[in-house]
């Protein structure tokens, strides 16, 4: 049997997912939880042989609970299971140590056969995301660009990001506009929003 573990903050989807999941004769949902904060413990207690983790949840997201969970239970595989298809977001799941990556629109039998394949070894990308990520590119924002942008995402001033980050307003000024001009955006609203939507955020 193959030990399931479901991570996502929607009961109805991960009711669902459990659903199909367990119609399969070699697979077992073994548990659920509904934030990223809940991966490791479960999984420590659970022994699961594959994590599904969705990327969007409360706490920790499935990208940092993925990580986490690599280095506390090394056997236990992980697959990101989103709604979201970003580009960025494949890149950080493989750079995270994910070995699947599925949109959940997916039919049910390639999510089934991701969990096979997963187990056994192997890797699985949605084909469509894989040609996307290729075509888009790595990000080019810096990991302290990308820090500026999450403070400011929510309208922060330039003072309140400075403040948060132990930063110059200078500074953080600098890497806003680095990031803009890096985006195509005109704003940084802009510039998050783009960040957003290809997975860079």
């Amino acid at each position: 049997m193959i030990r399931v573990l479901l991570a996502d903050d929607q009961a109805m989807v991960r009711g669902a997912l459990a659903t199909v999941l367990g119609l399969e004769s070699d697979i077992e949902v073994v548990g659920q939880v509904g934030s990223g904060d809940e991966v490791v413990a479960a999984a420590r207690e659970l022994k699961p042989d594959v994590a599904l983790l969705d990327v969007q949840m409360p706490g920790k997201d499935g990208l940092e609970a993925a990580a986490d969970l690599r280095a506390a239970l090394p056997s236990c595989r992980v697959i990101i299971c989103t709604t979201f298809g970003r580009p960025g977001y494949l890149a950080r799941a493989m750079a995270a140590g994910a070995a699947g990556f599925v949109v959940k629109d997916a039919p049910p039998e390639q999510l089934v056969e991701a969990v096979r394949r997963v187990h056994s070894g192997l890797r699985v990308v949605d084909p469509a995301l894989a040609a996307e990520s290729l075509a888009t590119g790595a990000s080019p924002l810096t990991a302290r660009e990308l820090d500026v942008l999450r403070e400011a995402r929510d309208g922060s001033t330039v003072a309140d990001v400075a403040r948060a980050l132990h930063l110059s307003e200078g500074t953080v000024r600098n890497h806003l506009s680095a990031a803009i001009g890096k985006t195509g955006a005109r704003t940084r609203a802009e510039a998050v929003r783009v960040a957003e939507e290809r997975g860079w955020l």
